[in-house]
């Protein structure tokens, strides 16, 4: 087994020269290094010991480096793998990722980006360098003098174990399809691969990419999400990849981009759909370069970025529309996770509720969470909800402010009303252990006491006379005839209560204007 003080590495290449140079490399950084020159020579090296990363090209003489990342995935191994492919070869590099790899490399190889591709598998892409191994200490097959190949001894810390995500926590239900949901992120954080999440509007995409950083090694990193259709056309290129000062009017200094602010993270890009062609370009060519160029700027700047995009857009027909790059598509498509709209999981609702509520309560600093009663939670699931989850949490906020109390009926949800059929019934008293047909005539009785606007008054005047009157009444009768209090009651001083009480004829006892028995002053 592996030490825990070391990372060690096994490299996979057919050819002596490339493979010597990989080696050299990572042991200046302080990793162990093992090598192997065909799959099956790797195989042995796999079986005999663990590994924190397998390094592999795609092609070796007995076969591919995918079978090795499938036979990796086979035995439930933990090695991270980094698949190096030939130059411009798109295709494979998503086949690697679709295979389980961490990351892909094409030739011919940028041994700082190698460097940096390494130390993000090992979830050291914010660690202090490790201590460089002198050359001199090398064997001579490296370079350095005849010398016993030399016991490396580093205080390197291990990984760190992976955090419990609250995003992921926070994605409440059981139903089928979000376990799904869940199992899917936790398998795509592992590598770098670009996950396109989908969903109607609403169900949480964002909430799932979230999720998708916080469990992965980078967790630590920036998290960048970016509203694509909120930016104007004009500016997404300064917004993306950032600007020189002097690079265009009232750029008055150096600004960083999304992509330089997510640098060692991750960065979603929401609502990917509504990206313009032209921006289009750009983004594919930052996402295969691995570097941005700041408007006004001669060089590339490199940038090591985990990209999840997010759309409610079917975007394979956008492809077909000529609305959508097609060989972007494939770029972000690599890793697909659909969010389910609420009602296809209706059965989640009560859960999600309660979470709601409860982060109501919290943010309210209440200690008990208000409650949804039969009646409303059977209401609640038959109605569609056009506007998932977001639609529910604003529901509940308004229903919890309308409510006043503890429990939360019908009443407060302020939903339209629904029809129901003598099947619906049926169904609804399965769900509530009631007899059939109560949960119908329950309804019902509700919607027929539900208020109806009234028609418009014929003179406006008396009509808000009226309803002065009768408030000047039902303050009087709460304070028992007492002008001051009831004045005070509805923000009136004594005179001005008086003078509308004689305007609109109230009077307390028989009295026609003078103070009443019971002012406490006049």
């Amino acid at each position: 087994m592996t030490n825990a003080s070391h990372f060690s590495l096994l490299v996979v290449d057919d050819e002596p020269d490339l493979r010597t140079l990989y080696e050299l490399t990572l042991l200046r950084e302080g990793y162990d290094i093992e090598t192997a020159g065909t799959v099956q020579e790797a195989m042995l090296h796999l079986k005999d010991r663990t590994y924190s990363a397998v390094i592999t090209d795609m092609r070796l003489p007995d076969g591919t480096g995918l079978e090795l990342l499938r036979w990796l995935e086979a035995l439930g191994r933990r090695e991270k793998a980094i698949v190096i492919t030939a130059y411009g070869s798109a295709e494979n590099a998503v086949e690697a990722l679709k295979a389980g790899a961490f990351d892909y490399l094409t030739k011919p190889v940028d041994l700082k980006q190698f460097r940096a591709v390494v130390a993000s598998a090992l979830g050291r892409s914010g660690a202090a360098p490790l201590p460089t191994v002198d050359p001199a200490s090398l064997p001579s097959e490296y370079g350095g003098p005849p010398a016993p190949r030399p016991i490396r001894v580093l205080v390197i810390a291990p990984p760190p174990e992976t955090p419990v995500s609250r995003a992921l926590a926070r994605m409440a239900g059981q139903s089928a399809a979000m376990v799904q949901v869940r199992t899917l992120v936790d398998k795509v954080s592992r590598s770098m691969a670009p996950v396109l999440v989908t969903g109607e509007s609403g169900t949480g995409k964002e909430l799932v990419a979230r999720a998708i950083h916080e469990v992965s090694v980078r967790a630590g990193q920036p998290f960048i999400a970016v509203n694509c259709s909120a930016i104007p056309e004009q500016l997404l290129e300064a917004e993306f990849f950032g600007y020189r000062k002097g690079a265009f009017t009232g750029a008055m200094e150096d600004r960083e981009g999304f992509f330089q602010a997510a640098n060692g993270g991750t960065l979603l890009l929401d609502e990917i759909g509504d990206l313009p062609l032209p921006m289009q370009s750009k983004l594919l060519r930052a996402i295969q370069e691995r570097s941005v160029r700041p408007v006004g700027a001669v060089n590339e700047i490199p940038v090591n970025v985990r990209l999840l995009s997010a759309t409610h857009k079917d975007l394979a027909a956008e492809v077909h529309a000529g609305q959508f790059r097609q060989d972007l598509y494939y770029r972000l498509n690599v890793i697909q996770i659909r969010v389910p709209p609420l009602r296809e999981r209706i059965e989640d609702l009560v859960a999600i509720s309660e979470r709601v509520l409860e982060n109501i309560a919290r943010e309210a600093g209440v200690s008990t969470p208000p409650r949804l009663t039969q009646d409303a939670l059977v209401h609640l699931q038959r109605y569609p909800f056009p506007g998932n989850v977001r639609e529910l949490e604003n529901l509940l906020h308004r229903a919890v402010a309308l409510s006043g109390g503890e429990g939360i009926d019908v009443f407060d949800l302020g939903l339209p009303e629904t029809v129901f059929t003598d099947s619906a019934a049926q169904e609804l008293d399965l769900i509530t252990g009631n007899t059939h047909g109560d949960v119908l005539k329950a309804l019902r009785e509700h919607v027929t006491t539900l208020p109806v606007e009234p028609d418009l008054p014929d003179d406006l005047e008396r009509h808000l006379d009226e309803v002065e009157r009768d408030i000047l009444v039902r303050a009087l009768e709460r304070h028992r005839c007492n002008r001051t209090a009831a004045g005070a009651s509805l923000g009136l001083s004594l005179r001005q209560m008086r003078y509308r009480m004689a305007r609109l004829g109230v009077n307390v006892g028989g009295d026609t204007g003078g103070a009443g028995a019971g002012d406490s002053t006049d």
